[in-house]
């Protein structure tokens, strides 16, 4: 599995970040595949983040939030300039970043997008994210991460 690079893992390499590739064995019925990362890895939730996507006044945008917590929808909208917020269509969001849902990950997507970047993530020395499939985590450094995809940084996580 971790022999098979992803567009996410072939951006990294190409821009020589720093980072390394964690895989393990996803188990189709876990309901939750941001938790399932963690456990499988070792690492607290506070530290793996998922990408999610969000129409913002009908535009769609990317949140990368700690697995713990929920996506903060007017948060969101405020960090980007907008108005209204709602969750993207699943079917948007694969067609829009090219990876599956549960898969997605903040880099190497189809479509260059708005990308707000939890404050949270200021705090760590690297995070988590998806490598663009399920069972697949990047780990590296949340400037690198925020540089990579020219993110905006702000308070758009709410506790669940």
């Amino acid at each position: 599995m971790a022999g098979r690079g992803t567009p996410a893992t072939a951006l990294l390499t190409r821009q020589k970040v720093a980072h390394t590739v964690h895989s393990y064995e996803h188990d189709p019925r876990h309901t939750s595949y941001g938790l399932e990362a963690a456990e499988a890895l070792g690492v607290p939730p506070e530290r793996v983040f998922k990408t999610l996507l969000a129409e913002v006044d009908d535009n769609l945008v990317v949140g990368i939030v700690p697995v713990s917590t929920q996506l903060d929808l007017r948060a969101l909208a405020a960090a980007v300039g907008g108005k209204r917020a709602k969750m993207a269509d699943v079917t948007a969001a694969e067609r829009a970043t090219g990876y599956v849902a549960g898969g997605i990950s903040p880099l190497g997507q189809r479509k260059r997008l708005p990308t707000v970047l939890d404050a949270s993530a200021s705090a760590l020395p690297t995070l988590f994210c998806s490598a663009g499939r399920r069972g697949l985590e990047i780990e590296l450094a949340p400037t690198d991460l925020t540089a990579l995809l020219d993110a905006t940084v702000a308070a758009i996580a709410a506790v669940v």
